[in-house]
C-alpha cells in the first residue's frame, strides 16, 4: 500500500507521515513532562519497520537526517569564537580524553567479565558506548538554556573531543581485526592521510578568515534572501563534505565553519537562515534512530538490554561527575552534565556494522549492541530531565529555610537581587557601604556567588526573615523584587514593624506607584521609567536635536509626570490627561518644519495601557 502511494504521489505521503508524527507526538510528550527528543524516538518506533511498518529502511532516513547534526554543530560554532575555543583546549583534550578513555575501559571490562563479548569486541563496544549522542546532549542543554553555563561548556568540550576521536577509532578497527596486520596502512600512507586532514582544516580556517565575509557581503548586495540561505547551506555542507573526504567527521567540518564565522557581521543572519532546516532534520534524525531499534532483538533479550542500558547510563553519569568534582564548584552541575551525556553516540550505528564486517563481533552481537545503544539514547532525555528535577527539588528543600544571617550587618538591606538589585548594589558597594542582600531564588544566589557577591537565601515577605536579616537596625531598606504583590506585602510589613526605617521601592507601573505613595514609602521608581527616559533623550540626540533642547524637553516631561502623579493621587488614574498630550511648544526636526503632536497620535497614546506605565 505504501509502495503504491509512493509510486503515484512520489514521496509526499511519507513526508506527510513524518510531519504528522512530529506534530502529534511532541504535544503529548510535553503534556506528560517529557522532552521532545523522547517524542521523536517513540514516534520513530511507532511508524518504523517494527511498528506500523510505514518506513522499512530507517538507514536511509538516518543518512539524510544526519545533516541535522551537521547544522546543529554549525550553529554551535557560530556561538563560539575562536579565542574561546582556544581557551577550552584543556577541557577538550583533558576532560574529553579522560572521559572517553576511562569510560571505554570500564564498559569494555564489564563486557569481557560478563562473557558478553570477547576482548576485541569489548574494545569496540566500550568505545562506541562511551561516546555520547551529540544531538541529544546539545538539544537538552539548548532547551534548558544551559549551554553557556560552566557545566554546559565542559559537557560540550567532551562532545567535541569525541567528534575528533572518530578518525583514530576508525583507524583502530583494522588493527584489531583477526589477521588485521595485512590491512594496515604503510607509514607513507598514514603520513599522507594526516597531511590531508591538516590541509582540509587549514583550508576551512583560511576560507573562514579571508573569503567568507567578502563573499556574503557580495551576496547581501543582491537583496535576495533566498540566495543568502543557499549560500549558508553551501558553506555548511561544503565544509562538512570536505572533512568527510579526508576521513574526518562531517559535524567537525561544520563546527569549524561556524567557529570561523562567529565574528562575522552576517552571523545572526546565517543562524536565522539555518535554524528551520536544523530543527526539522534533527527531528527526522531522532525518528530514524527510533525506527532502527530492532524490536525482535529487544523482545528476545529485553532484560539483558535493559540491564546493560542502565549500567551504561550509571557508569557514564558517575564518571563524568567524578571528573567534574575537582573543578566544578557545584556537585549538582557534575550530575547534570553526567546525565546529559548518558545516551550512546550516533557514531555507534556506524561503528557496530563495521565491527561486524571486520569480524570483531558476530551479527547477533552487533545487533544486540546497537539495541543497547538505541535504548540508552531513548533513556537519555528521561534520565536528564529526572536528574534535573531531583536536583532542583533537593536544592529547594535544602534552602527553603532562611539562611543563618550571622554576619549580615549591613547598613542597607536589599530585598531582591535580580538585574535591578544587582545594579543598585554596585552603586552602594562603590562607596564602601555595607549591604545585606537577600533573595529567594537559589539559582540566582549561586550565580551571584560565582561573581563574588554574598547573597543570603530568604523570602522577604516573611517577617522572621526580615528580622533575621537586620531590617530593624539598617538605615535603609531597598525593595527590588519584580512582583507587584510581593512588593506590596513587604512594604506593609516594613511600615508596620519597622516604621522608622527609610524605604526605597521599585514599582511596577504608574498605578503601582500610586499604591506605594499611598502606603508612605520614602522613594519609589517605576522599573522602566529611567531607562525609557534615557532612551528617549538619546533618540532625540540621534535625530540631530541639540543638547540644550533635549535637556529642556526632558525637564518638562519630568515636571509634567510629577504633576500628573499629584493629580492622580487625589482624582484617580485618568486625571491630568492634558499634561500627557500637550507639548510645551512644537518640536522642530532639523530638516523640516515644526509640527505638534497630530490628532491620530493623540488617539493612540490615550489608550489606557499606553499611559499607565
Amino acid at each position: 500500500m505504501a509502495h503504491a502511494a509512493t509510486a503515484e504521489f512520489g514521496y509526499l505521503p511519507l513526508t506527510l507521515v513524518l510531519l504528522a508524527a512530529a506534530v502529534v507526538s511532541v504535544p503529548i510528550a510535553r503534556r506528560i513532562g517529557l522532552s521532545a527528543i523522547v517524542a521523536y524516538l517513540a514516534a520513530g518506533i511507532v511508524i518504523g519497520p517494527w511498528g506500523l511498518g510505514i518506513f522499512n529502511t530507517p538507514g536511509t532516513i538516518i543518512a539524510v537526517s544526519e545533516l541535522g547534526v551537521v547544522l546543529l554543530l554549525f550553529v554551535i560554532g557560530l556561538e563560539l569564537e575562536f579565542s574561546r575555543l582556544l581557551a577550552m583546549r584543556r577541557a577538550i583534550f583533558g576532560l574529553g580524553a579522560a572521559q572517553l578513555a576511562v569510560t571505554a575501559l570500564i564498559l569494555g571490562g564489564l563486557a569481557t567479565a560478563t562473557g558478553l563479548l570477547a576482548w576485541r569486541g569489548a574494545v569496540v563496544g566500550g568505545l562506541a558506548l562511551a561516546m555520547s549522542a551529540t544531538a541529544i546532549a546539545l538539544q537538552i542543554l539548548d532547551e534548558r538554556g544551559h549551554l553557556q553555563l560552566p557545566y554546559g561548556q565542559r559537557a560540550f568540550a567532551i562532545l567535541l573531543f569525541q567528534d575528533m576521536a572518530v578518525v583514530p577509532i576508525l583507524a583502530l578497527l583494522p588493527l584489531l581485526a583477526p589477521g588485521g596486520g595485512s590491512k594496515t596502512a604503510t607509514l607513507p600512507e598514514a603520513l599522507a592521510a594526516v597531511a590531508q586532514i591538516v590541509g582540509a582544516i587549514a583550508a576551512v580556517v583560511l576560507a573562514g578568515r579571508y573569503l567568507l565575509n567578502p563573499f556574503f557581503r557580495l551576496l547581501a548586495g543582491t537583496g535576495a534572501r533566498e540566495v543568502m540561505t543557499a549560500a549558508a547551506l553551501l558553506i555548511v555542507f561544503g565544509a562538512a563534505l570536505l572533512m568527510q573526504a579526508v576521513g574526518m567527521s562531517m559535524a567537525l567540518g561544520a563546527f569549524l565553519a561556524g567557529v570561523m564565522l562567529a565574528e562575522s557581521n552576517f552571523r545572526h543572519e546565517l543562524e536565522a537562515d539555518i535554524e528551520p532546516f536544523r530543527g526539522l532534520l534533527l527531528a527526522l534524525f531522532f525518528m530514524g534512530v527510533g525506527m532502527s531499534i530492532d524490536m525482535n532483538i529487544v523482545r528476545a533479550n529485553a532484560w539483558l538490554i535493559l540491564a546493560a542500558a542502565v549500567v551504561v547510563t550509571i557508569v557514564k553519569a558517575a564518571l563524568v561527575w567524578l571528573l567534574f568534582r575537582p573543578t566544578c564548584p557545584d556537585p549538582g552541575d557534575g550530575w547534570r552534565a553526567g546525565t546529559v551525556l548518558t545516551g550512546a553516540g550516533e557514531f555507534a550505528f556506524v561503528l557496530f556494522p563495521l565491527a561486524v564486517s571486520f569480524g570483531l563481533v558476530t551479527t547477533q552481537q552487533g545487533n544486540l549492541l546497537a539495541a543497547i545503544a538505541a535504548v540508552t539514547m531513548l533513556m537519555g532525555p528521561v534520565v536528564a530531565s529526572l536528574a534535573d528535577y531531583l536536583l532542583r527539588r533537593l536544592t529547594r528543600e535544602a534552602e527553603q529555610a532562611p539562611d543563618d544571617f550571622d554576619g549580615a550587618r549591613g547598613s542597607v538591606l536589599l530585598i531582591g537581587f535580580g538585574r535591578f538589585g544587582q545594579v543598585v548594589s554596585q552603586y552602594l558597594l562603590a562607596e564602601g557601604i555595607d549591604v545585606t542582600a537577600i533573595d529567594n531564588n537559589a539559582q540566582r544566589i549561586q550565580n551571584a556567588g560565582r561573581f563574588g557577591f554574598k547573597v543570603y537565601y530568604g523570602d522577604g515577605t516573611r517577617l522572621d526573615v526580615l528580622r533575621a536579616s537586620g531590617a530593624g537596625r539598617v538605615r535603609l531598606i531597598g525593595v527590588c523584587v519584580n512582583e507587584r504583590a510581593a512588593t506590596n506585602t513587604i512594604v506593609e510589613l516594613i511600615r508596620s514593624e519597622f516604621p522608622g526605617t527609610k524605604l526605597y521601592v521599585r514599582s511596577y507601573d504608574r498605578p503601582h506607584t500610586l499604591e506605594l505613595i499611598a502606603k508612605g514609602v520614602d522613594y519609589e521608581l517605576r522599573e522602566t521609567y529611567e531607562s525609557a527616559s534615557v532612551f528617549g533623550r538619546h533618540t532625540l540626540e540621534g535625530l540631530g536635536f541639540d543638547a540644550e533642547r533635549v535637556e529642556a524637553v526632558d525637564e518638562d516631561l519630568r515636571r509634567r509626570d510629577r504633576d500628573r502623579l499629584a493629580l492622580q493621587q487625589s482624582e484617580g488614574l485618568y486625571a491630568g490627561l492634558d499634561l500627557l498630550l500637550v507639548t510645551p511648544q512644537p518640536l522642530r526636526d532639523p530638516g523640516r518644519a515644526g509640527r505638534a503632536l497630530n490628532p491620530e497620535a493623540e488617539d493612540i497614546i490615550s489608550h489606557e495601557t499606553e499611559f499607565s506605565g
